[in-house]
């Protein structure tokens, strides 16, 4: 498998006790460095087997994943957030021709704010997408699905490699976006 360059993805441990196989991998937007979760986004693919065929998975294959990036604290509380981030999942499935059944999930957003000697950091805010589905086909356009939603939740579109980030700044006391 090949993945955009700005995107780092390694081999983890997969679970045991979900499926009597598995392989999993783990992925980062522009990680500082290697086997870090990257403060751009980051998210997990993990690919089940399991030759029973479990009635909830519709087929012995099943593939759970997982993607989070931090947000402007504007963005966070977008009413349709939840509804784009699947979205975003649906259309990378897709536009690779990656045919599925059973596909379900949550996305999760979260708002924060900093108190006490946290107060410094100020507001935050972060989208998290839960996802499974059964994989018809060519897994490996599963995975590179998986990999544009980590991207596109990083804020960074397909096709956008090799565009630089700014860092927003810290010091002038938000948590900011690192998109920006």
């Amino acid at each position: 498998m090949t993945f955009r360059s700005d995107f780092t993805v390694r081999e983890i441990s997969a679970p045991a006790s979900i499926a009597p196989d598995a392989f999993a991998l783990a992925g980062d937007v522009r990680p500082d460095r290697h086997a870090l979760d990257s403060e751009y986004g980051t998210g997990r693919f993990i690919l089940l087997h399991d030759s029973s065929a479990p009635d909830a998975w519709g087929g012995p294959w099943r593939i759970v994943c997982f993607a989070q990036a931090p947000l402007e604290p504007e963005i966070g509380t977008d009413p349709l957030l939840a509804d784009v981030a699947w979205s975003w999942l649906m259309d990378a499935l897709n536009a690779r021709g990656a045919d599925f059944d059973s596909a379900s999930g949550t996305a999760t957003k979260t708002l924060s704010k900093g108190f006490g000697t946290l107060s410094a950091e100020g507001d935050g805010a972060q989208i998290e997408l839960r996802a499974s589905w059964t994989p018809r086909g060519d897994v490996l356009a599963h995975a590179d699905a998986w990999a544009e939603l980590v991207c596109m939740l990083a804020g960074l579109p397909p096709g956008s490699e090799g565009i630089a980030l700014i860092a927003a700044s810290r010091a002038e006391g938000g948590r900011g976006n690192p998109r920006d």
